[in-house]
């Protein structure tokens, strides 16, 4: 027998749904404000926030943000794909040098998976979460049904915003910080290029294969957002970027600094390439995909 709802019950369903989701924004709105604040102060005064608070907001971001629009089996998918993809990945690298290069993690990122640090899994999942959020805003959702063109072309452009993040972190993080090692060094700050043709290796076949899984999963319609949501994502990406630049105007770094092959760099010029390369990749990305949000804001919904 087939239970069938009255028209009062769909009514009360409808707005029960809409609480929960107005409920559910104003968390993640929260989440985003505190990550701001946070990443900002972090910035300006060195509070070495980035190891603890910040990432847990962004992983917690990641998934409640995530699951408003690909459900919970949509995106534990997303998180499972990034964090096998580029442990199998970064592991590899290590042991042979590809696809990034020889390098290895020091002990300060604390606990591994064999000999990558679980905070790099969680890192891949929240940013590349954020780039993937900020494709579908440049290029289209992803559906199922969606045609091959955007199911490539949103990876593809995400891609590109991941890199974005690590031109921006690594030469800091390695370089002047010995959170992980360049062998044999490189030519951008003590980093080889063969580290961003990794970098954008791993994450297109963690975005790729995602993509996939939205295209030919069987899950019923997506849920749409209002463009507030998009914009919660496009937020936390620009804030990332500029605290790249807040570091360099707080002049934290000054000095010099030693590579592993025995090159010197300034430490007041990396930071000042951090933030000129910030400025004109992620936060030229935040600022593109705003007038985006803006140029489409008469439909109301994407």
């Amino acid at each position: 027998m087939i239970s069938a709802t009255t028209p009062a019950e769909n009514i009360a369903m409808e707005l029960e749904g809409t609480k929960n989701n107005k409920w559910l924004m104003t968390v993640v709105w929260t989440m985003v404000s505190v990550y701001a604040v946070g990443t900002i102060a972090n910035a300006l005064f060195s509070l070495n926030l980035q190891g603890s608070l910040l990432v847990l907001i962004a992983l917690a971001f990641g998934l409640v943000h995530g699951a408003m629009r690909y459900r919970w089996t949509g995106i534990v998918t997303f998180i499972v794909i990034a964090l096998v993809v580029s442990n199998i990945m970064e592991n590899t690298s290590i042991l042979t040098g590809f696809p990034f290069g020889h390098y290895h993690y020091t002990d300060d990122l604390g606990p591994k998976l064999f000999l990558v640090p679980v905070v790099i899994g969680v890192a891949y999942f929240s940013t590349g979460y954020l780039a993937w959020t900020l494709a579908t805003v440049l290029v289209g959702g992803l559906r199922r049904g969606s045609s091959a063109l955007t199911t490539f072309a949103v990876p593809f452009i995400a891609s590109f915003l991941m890199v974005f993040w690590d031109l921006c972190l690594d030469p800091t993080a390695s370089t002047v910080h010995h959170t992980w090692i360049w062998e044999q060094g490189g030519g951008y700050f003590g980093v080889p290029l063969t580290n961003y043709l990794g970098w954008f290796l791993t994450v297109y076949v963690f975005f790729q294969l995602f993509a996939l899984f939205l295209r030919y999963r069987n899950a019923g319609p997506e849920e749409t957002q209002p463009l507030s949501y998009f914009a919660q994502a496009v937020l936390m990406y620009g804030v990332i970027g500029l605290s790249f630049v807040l570091t360099y105007l707080a002049g934290h770094d000054s000095g010099h600094i030693t590579d592993a092959i025995g090159m010197v760099w300034q430490t007041g010029s990396i930071a000042e390439a951090s933030a000129t390369v910030s400025i004109f990749t992620m936060i030229f990305a935040a600022a593109l995909s705003a007038m985006k949000l803006l140029q489409t804001s008469q439909g109301g919904e994407r």
